[in-house]
């Protein structure tokens, strides 16, 4: 007997070189992984437990969210049309200073619906009180890693506390859950905390997730200050060191470029966010050519209004495209293994999740390309990167545990976590800037 049989779909396979699927396609799996991906009718459906009919869809890995600050959907929508600068300072970091622990939960499970109903199945959040987000993501049934956000402001202690938390909580949840440090950025984080992330880094064995080189500005600013990158900042206090996650790197430099790619660095590219706050083009052809993976990300919902993969998937192509003024770049096949193959390597998942193979993690979402937006279906890879929509996810199974089926949540009740995260909409908006939690002076 097998636990889940996903009966008759079609199954993408991605490389870098092509796309390509397999037609009428049973996924076999046992516990949380793939035991067999094979021509379908070779096992009698009275063998598994349940099956899935899935005649009609694309089975695929989940989606995964290589950045985020998911419970940020609470202040969706309170900090539009302004700068950078007052985004932080007269937005964000004030509207932040009214969060409550059990405000983080009620965000998280409103983020983690919205990204389960768009197959998103893993997501690298970088926020507060993680402890109540571990908890929302043990019930919503996803995978996530955890870092609990610190500023030196916050002192060494909080530091502690976090890296206790991610000491405490990796592999939470039935191995769903992994951690990791969370410094916010080299302009919020003196070298000194710097140093001590990366100790507690090393004396855990985690990697280490951080915000760095957001734009050009702020490496030009530290440069003038301080006579180095933000980059270089990261390598001189040893950040580099630990498997890290730099978000955005809008900002780096060329020098930049080559000193991360001798690092086990990650760049989580959020392309919508830098369109909205005019942040620039990170240079993502660069990247991959230095040999640093990427992965694709959505920020917080404040940045990007949606936590939606598929729309920073498109994003991705097109803007490097437009970059390299160049429409023959990022082909469907690379911004594909980008946001599968890669995705899964920029989070420490690597073999484990993002391909449909014997062995890995059942995570795994049916999509229909039936709509008339998809017709005449001449190009599978085409329809994923620039006509798919969050709505024609239909089922999403994680860890070999299905928690949407025909697009009806299992595992969260959206009436109830609409509710309580309507309930503290007023508290959370109120803005008072002279009570902000941090500064933004890069």
């Amino acid at each position: 007997m097998i636990d889940l049989l996903i009966h008759r779909c079609e199954v993408l396979k991605v490389s870098a070189a092509q796309v390509e699927t397999l037609a009428d396609y049973d996924i076999l799996i046992e516990g949380n992984r793939i035991a067999a991906v094979q021509p379908a009718n070779q096992i009698d459906l009275s063998h598994a437990h349940q099956v899935i009919d899935a005649k009609g869809l694309l089975a695929m890995p989940g989606l995964i969210n290589a950045h985020a600050h998911v419970p940020m959907v609470l202040f969706r929508g309170l900090a539009e049309d302004v700068s950078i600068d007052r985004w932080f300072n007269e937005y964000i970091w004030p509207l932040e200073r009214n969060l409550q622990p059990e405000d983080v939960y009620w965000g998280m499970l409103l983020g983690l619906a919205e990204m389960i109903e768009a197959g998103v199945t893993m997501v690298a959040d970088h926020y507060f009180y993680m402890d109540r987000a571990a908890a929302a993501v043990e019930r919503a049934g996803t995978r996530a890693l955890l870092g609990w956000a610190v500023f030196s402001s916050s002192g060494l202690d909080a530091l502690e506390r976090t890296a206790h938390f991610a000491s405490d909580y990796r592999s939470a949840a039935g191995g769903r859950i992994s951690t990791i440090l969370a410094p916010h950025a080299p302009y919020t984080c003196d070298d000194d905390y710097l140093r001590a992330a990366a100790d507690w880094a090393r004396r855990l064995n985690l990697g280490i997730h951080i915000h760095a080189a957001e734009t050009k500005y702020e490496t030009e600013a530290s440069l003038k200050r301080f006579g180095r990158t933000p980059i270089q900042a990261l390598e001189q206090t040893g950040i580099l060191d630990r498997p890290t996650i730099i978000a955005h790197a809008c900002g780096a430099t060329e020098a930049d470029i080559a000193l991360i790619g001798n690092y086990p660095v990650s760049i989580a590219h959020c392309p919508k966010t830098y369109l909205k706050l005019a942040m620039d083009i990170a240079p993502v052809r660069a990247f991959r050519e230095a040999g640093i993976t990427v992965g694709v990300g959505t920020d917080g919902a404040v940045s990007n209004n949606t936590l939606d993969i598929w729309e920073s998937l498109r994003l991705m192509a097109m803007m490097q495209k437009d970059r390299a003024e160049n429409p023959e770049v990022m082909t469907i096949a690379e911004a594909l293994t980008i946001a599968t193959h890669e995705s899964a390597r920029a989070v420490g998942l690597k073999g484990q999740i993002g391909a449909l193979e014997q062995g890995y993690l059942a995570d795994i979402i049916l999509v229909d390309l039936g709509g008339l937006h998809h017709q005449p279906l001449h190009s599978v890879g085409a329809s994923l990167v620039y006509a798919a929509r969050s709505t024609d996810v239909q089922t999403v199974i994680v860890d070999g545990r299905v928690i949407m089926r025909d697009r009806q949540l299992l595992t969260l009740d959206k009436a109830e976590i609409i509710a309580n995260a309507r309930a503290a909409m007023d508290r959370l908006s109120q803005r008072r800037v002279e009570e902000r939690i941090q500064t933004y002076n890069p």
